[in-house]
């Protein structure tokens, strides 16, 4: 059990439920339409049956728990429709957002850029030698940081939050494909190296356009 159901109802456990619930997804612990029973998972997460509702309220926000009426709630499923359809929205909105970021960003967020390539490129490092779960979880953590370094600079919070939760749902297949070794390391490498050389030189077209491909090859239908 990871926490102790006597512990305080708040935003906090609620938080952490959360987020442990969301690695589970995508490592493929709690599997694509698996139905999510309370008892069962406060016997294995802890919380009460107060807060894991609402945890598993905010997963369905998200995209990743679905719910329905006398049915209870289950793990979205993971189709390749799913998966065509979340790597078209993910390759439009993050396409909107670094358009605009490459227009109004400034010193500070190209820092934040390069600065986050460099953790992506020791993450990418680690995890093609050693692809355990520690490696592939800071692995999946550095991804994140560099997709949501180069739109930071967009103005627009709505954009960041829409492109969060379509990141979190795509981690799943991209994990997949770790464990599955159908990751081109070399060609990722060059591509993200291209991909920030064209951001720092406020090179759009081609920054969307290996932004677009970036995102296609995290996500193989």
């Amino acid at each position: 059990m990871i926490f102790s159901g006597k512990k305080n109802e708040d935003s906090t456990i609620v938080e952490l439920l959360a987020s442990s619930l969301r690695k589970d997804i995508a490592f493929g612990t709690l599997l694509p339409d698996q139905k999510l029973k309370l008892n069962e998972l406060r016997s294995r997460y802890g919380g009460s049956n107060h807060s894991m509702r609402e945890t598993l309220r905010i997963l369905s926000s998200e995209g990743l728990v679905e719910g329905a009426a006398q049915r209870g709630f289950r793990v979205t499923s993971a189709t390749e429709d799913d998966l065509r359809d979340i790597q078209l929205v993910r390759q439009e909105i993050e396409s909107i957002a670094l358009s605009r970021a490459i227009a109004l960003g400034d010193v500070a967020w190209e820092g934040q850029v390069v600065a986050a390539h460099h953790a992506l490129q020791k993450a990418e490092a680690a995890v093609a030698t050693t692809p355990d779960d520690l490696t592939a979880l800071e692995w999946d953590d550095a991804c994140r940081a560099f997709a949501t370094a180069l739109i930071a600079a967009c103005d627009s919070p709505r954009l960041i939050d829409l492109q969060r939760k379509f990141f979190d749902q795509s981690r799943r297949f991209r994990l997949a494909l770790l464990r599955e070794g159908k990751l081109n390391w070399a060609a990722r490498k060059a591509r993200q190296k291209a991909l920030l050389d064209a951001v720092l030189d406020r090179d759009e077209t081609t920054a969307l356009a290996l932004l677009k491909e970036e995102i296609g090859a995290d996500l193989k239908a």
